[in-house]
């Protein structure tokens, strides 16, 4: 499987539109990007497409909706409980930010993930 990698207007709106809060961490996943609160992750980036985590089912089936949302990852493998955002929202960071903003919300009120145990700690 070929996975797209970001140009650097993507990652520039990406950066753009995550929260001003010190519990947003961003760090790179498989050439691409994943925005985490408690370990959990709440946004990435997958190619040029921006996908937000929605946990509540109303909410992601409005954004899913929505013109041009779809499937978030790889073709046939599609990550559940999240959704790409519409390619034209390049043009309205504002409503992508509102959409990371209610992803980093819901996922920041869920338990934090546990840390896994490295190898030389089992």
């Amino acid at each position: 499987m070929q996975v797209p990698k970001p140009s650097d207007a993507a990652r520039s709106l990406f950066a753009s539109v995550m929260p001003d809060d010190p519990r947003a961490v961003v760090k790179p996943m498989f050439g691409n990007l994943g925005a985490f609160v408690n370990g959990n992750m709440f946004a990435g980036l997958f190619g040029e497409r921006v996908g937000v985590r929605v946990v509540d089912e109303a909410l992601r089936a409005e954004l899913a909706a929505t013109e041009g949302a779809g499937p978030f990852g790889p073709d046939g493998r599609p990550m559940r409980g999240y959704v790409a955002a519409p390619e034209a929202w390049v043009h309205e960071p504002e409503r992508l930010a509102e959409w990371v903003a209610r992803a980093f919300d819901e996922v920041a009120a869920l338990p934090p993930k546990a840390r896994k145990p490295t190898k030389l700690e089992r």
